[in-house]
């Protein structure tokens, strides 16, 4: 029997279980120009009550927010510089005197405008230069003790002080962050060539990774329901590499991740974009519980596939179309999608954007995606 009312939380490990839940779980993600007029639509000072209005049951704690990296002057850090669209914060920048900014890890990017509002676009590699791997052996990697877990606890028990919401825990990336020092095509050449330094990029990576997911669930595991990482290993017609290349140089560092999350009896989501489908057995088999974001545009990525052959298998957590649907479609065929896709899928779904909605989405098509129960 359904409880007639239950937590966010409970609502979403519910559907994780398999079991119907009183209603779809629902979760959110936007650029910065969507939050801001769903701040402006709703009247709300902050996009913690956009969440509560829109009633979505997730929330997220990033790996990055509690980076605090020695000799980086205090003045130079800015997260408002990042285009951060999953969180009610922003990711961890140093902006530079041009007006660009460095990540964590050293990526460098700069804040590009556009008609409807901006995107992030890579100024430089670090690691583009390098030849051998004594050439990269001399980079400044970040280390697990630039990071500082001490206020987490307090700030979960703030958050969920009077809901309990269901709390992810965004452990960061390994193969995308590693392409974003090297360089995508020089980085994919590296691996078909056979060259150490994408393994000895990812393991420096990876390792940081691991320390700080080791060091959050046991602070903090009874507040942190899922373990969530990304990397994107589709575009929207195909893989980047074959399922053997995932297999031998990315998936390893993703199975270590994986088994430190259930040690801890924590269920595990992982995002890809794109056509990913010839992926899902191995994700299923390396113990992902849940897939986001769905893309339904992509190749294979349908909704009627994906549950004919995976249904009941993994949960799947998005699947709401934001290219096609969300800008250009009435609010009564944004309903009427909501429904057929939550029918498809659930009751092991999460009702999410395939992607971040973008600036160019009508308010009224973003309140139609969230009536439906």
């Amino acid at each position: 029997m359904i409880p007639h009312s239950i937590s966010p939380r409970d609502r979403v490990l519910r559907s994780l279980r398999g079991e119907p839940p009183d209603r779809t779980p629902r979760d959110f993600a936007a650029v910065p120009e969507i939050w801001s007029r769903l701040m402006a639509h709703f009247g709300v000072p902050d996009r913690e009550q956009v969440l509560r209005r829109l009633g979505i049951d997730l929330r997220i704690i990033s790996y990055d927010s509690f980076c605090r990296p020695p000799d980086v002057p205090e003045e130079e850090i800015n997260p408002d510089a990042s285009l951060e669209r999953s969180s009610t914060g922003a990711m961890w920048r140093r902006v530079l005197p041009d007006g660009s900014n460095l990540d964590i890890w050293g990526a460098h990017r700069r804040r590009i405008q556009h008609a409807f509002g901006a995107f992030e676009e890579f100024v430089s590699y670090p690691l583009d230069s390098a030849v051998t791997l004594d050439d990269v052996t001399t980079y400044r990697f970040p280390e697990p003790d630039w990071w500082d877990f001490s206020p987490l606890r307090a700030m979960l028990e703030s958050m969920l002080a009077q809901t309990r919401y269901c709390v992810r825990y965004r452990v960061g990336s390994v193969f995308e962050t590693a392409w974003s020092l090297r360089g995508f095509e020089r980085f994919m050449t590296d691996l078909a060539e056979g060259s150490p330094i994408p393994a000895y990029v990812m393991e420096r990576i990876a390792a940081v990774h691991e320390a700080n997911l080791e060091r959050v669930l046991s602070l903090a595991g009874e507040w942190i329901d899922i373990v969530y990482f990304y990397d994107d290993l589709a575009s929207q017609t195909g893989l980047l590499m074959s399922p053997q290349m995932y297999a031998r140089h990315v998936q390893p560092f993703h199975r270590r991740l994986i088994a430190i999350a259930r040690r801890y009896g924590k269920p595990v989501m992982m995002h890809s974009c794109g056509a990913v489908a010839r992926l899902i057995p191995a994700l299923i088999d390396m113990g992902v519980s849940i897939l986001n974001p769905v893309q339904p545009l992509a190749r294979g990525m349908e909704p009627e596939t994906l549950a004919r052959e995976f249904g009941g298998r993994i949960v799947f957590h998005g699947g709401i179309d934001v290219q096609q649907l969300l800008p250009r479609a009435t609010p009564d065929q944004v309903r009427q999608e909501v429904k057929r896709v939550a029918e498809l899928l659930g009751p092991g779904y999460i009702r999410a954007g395939s992607h971040h909605i973008q600036a160019d989405t009508p308010v009224a098509n973003i309140l139609a995606m969230y009536e439906e129960p």
